[in-house]
């Protein structure tokens, strides 16, 4: 059977090979599995904003971004239109990521608090930035379909990490449930009824038998991995105060904490 092409359904699914985040990433940005994300995130490209108008748009699938030995993975949802979608940076050049790379600075996870553009210098620390959905929705929303298809991107970057990682904070509902099917195909053992998304939820899960990880590295036999719930960082949440910086930053002290990244600097 031939290898699927880049606008083919089964391409995603070929991620699951990939060895390393680099190949990951390099996968990825050719994929054109979704017609209707293609053509939104391609059409918004054109037409640009006014403010971006002499700027030459991404319009890409979008990368993970951030330490490739993490302890703490970020689980957005997906890029916006005229954020990541532009920039080619997860949570970069909104009003989200100015929320979340600020958080992220005040805790020494960051070298920077903003984020506009992929050669703007900002590094993380001990912190990954990943996404169940690459390309930007219309209207902030994927299908379901969608989201299936793009479901491998997620799973292999999380395995990719799964050496390093203690702790993921889901980034809203569909973050939350996304990252627990993936962390349940990988055997992982989530609780049933399962956990249900709020800001400031807890679940640590537990995994019975090694992890597959980069370069061959797994994670042992009864290792942890906790999952923290935070409303997503939404201009939505964020401008009505349903997400406050001190809420986020709650949930980061609690990431860090059980992450084992020491003082802050």
């Amino acid at each position: 059977m031939p290898s699927p092409g880049p606008d083919d359904d089964a391409y995603p699914a070929v991620a699951r090979t990939a060895p390393t985040l680099a190949a990951l990433e390099e996968h990825l940005v050719r994929c054109r599995a979704c017609p209707r994300l293609v053509e939104w995130r391609e059409e918004v490209a054109r037409t640009k904003r006014a403010a971006f108008r002499d700027e030459e748009y991404w319009a890409r699938p979008v990368p993970g971004f951030g330490d490739e030995r993490a302890g703490i993975a970020v689980v957005g949802l997906a890029p916006a239109a005229h954020g990541a979608n532009r920039t080619g940076r997860m949570f970069t050049g909104d009003r989200s990521g100015e929320f979340l790379f600020a958080a992220l600075h005040r805790f020494g996870l960051a070298n920077q608090p903003v984020a506009v553009s992929r050669d703007d210098g900002l590094e993380l620390y001990g912190v990954r930035v990943v996404a169940p959905v690459r390309c930007a929705p219309p209207a902030n929303k994927p299908t379901p379909d969608e989201r299936r298809r793009c479901s491998s991107y997620l799973a292999r970057e999380l395995e990719l990490l799964a050496p390093t990682v203690r702790v993921a904070v889901a980034l809203g509902q569909i973050g939350w449930n996304a990252l627990l099917d993936a962390l349940a195909e990988q055997g992982w053992a989530v609780p049933r009824p399962r956990p249900r998304f709020a800001h400031g939820a807890e679940v640590t899960l537990r995994h019975s038998a090694p992890v597959p990880g980069a370069g061959g590295r797994g994670v042992p036999p009864g290792a942890g991995l906790t999952v923290l719930g935070s409303f997503h960082v939404s201009q939505q949440n964020t401008f009505t105060g349903r997400l406050t910086p001190r809420m986020l930053d709650d949930v980061l002290v609690r990431a860090r904490e059980l992450a084992g990244l020491g003082a802050l600097p």
